[in-house]
């Protein structure tokens, strides 16, 4: 097999891979407080928490946590990958999207309120 058709063989491979969806938070270990979020793509959440600290800069992330940010570092800050939805094929965007909004209210029944962004 020639490198270009294994090249294509392994881009075709990636595309027809969906990413990892679920439902994270990303936790304040100083305070315990939390921000609660669902993805569809949880790889670009990691990603930002990444380039957060390699940037030391929260711009990324949604305004409730720049306050704590600047206060603690966003070294204080990890993220936790809470539930995992199973996507299958026949699944649109749209369902993904439905899915993990249920599953996201599932987990934030169960979580006190009081300590979340």
């Amino acid at each position: 097999m020639g490198d270009k058709s294994r090249r294509r063989e392994l881009r075709d491979q990636y595309r027809e891979t969906p990413p990892e969806a679920g439902v994270y938070r990303i936790v304040n270990r100083v305070t315990g407080r939390a921000l609660l979020g669902s993805s569809p793509n949880l790889p670009s959440i990691r990603s930002k928490l990444d380039f957060a600290r390699s940037t030391g800069s929260a711009g990324v992330f949604d305004h409730r946590l720049r306050a704590d940010v600047a206060r603690y570092g966003i070294a204080a800050f990890d993220l936790e990958v809470l539930e995992v939805l199973d996507i299958t094929p026949a699944m649109t965007r749209a369902d993904i999207l439905s899915d993990l909004a249920a599953l996201e209210a599932l987990v934030r029944e169960q979580l006190d309120g009081e300590m979340l962004y």
